[in-house]
């Protein structure tokens, strides 16, 4: 277990890594399409399986309703910006259920990820989407702070945007927005 723990750790830093110096490089270039947030959702969920930190266990901590909201979006980096913003609230959020939820605001489509941890200190929340940043953690054996940088990036590629609030009763809720696709889930 150990093992495929610090496999699934090295292969998420390498992975936010290369993300990271193509973001750098502008050549990050996504295919915009409609794309149905419960796929995609559960897409990311299954993702989480593979690590020790964030196994089977820790999925069942997440509550998933997205209805059947659709966004324009790159399907596989909106995976990996839903896979990491899941990951790093299982993190934090120590036992708290992790919610994921949905709506079409206008012709948006908004996507929480809200957790009833610790949450972050009043005016720190843009910090935490700098890279090699982690608010003060003294813990680095979990990742070196590249997550939510490349999460900003992806968003920002796609054309929507991600901010940090806190979740009503404590805890942090992330929120990415992203242009609505309209229409119902066939």
């Amino acid at each position: 277990a150990t093992i495929e723990e610090s496999a699934h750790a090295l292969t998420c830093l390498v992975g936010n890594l290369l993300a990271s110096s193509r973001l750098a490089a502008g050549v990050v270039t996504p295919t915009l399409r409609p794309v149905y947030l419960d796929e995609v959702v559960q897409r990311a969920l299954v993702g989480l399986g593979t690590g020790g930190r964030t196994g089977t266990r820790a999925r069942e901590r997440v509550e998933a309703d997205v209805g059947t909201v659709a966004a324009m979006a790159d399907s596989g980096l909106l995976e990996r910006v839903l896979a990491n913003l899941i990951d790093n609230a299982l993190r934090y959020g120590v036992d708290s259920v992790i919610r994921v939820g949905a709506a079409a605001v206008g012709n948006r489509a908004v996507v929480t990820v809200a957790d009833t941890g610790p949450g972050i200190p009043r005016g720190r929340a843009e910090e935490m989407f700098a890279p090699f940043q982690r608010l003060g953690d003294r813990d680095t054996t979990t990742g070196v702070g590249l997550g939510l940088s490349v999460v900003r990036g992806f968003v920002d590629a796609m054309g929507g945007t991600i901010s940090a609030t806190d979740t009503p009763g404590g805890g942090l809720t992330m929120v990415v927005e992203l242009a609505g696709a309209g229409g119902e889930h066939p």
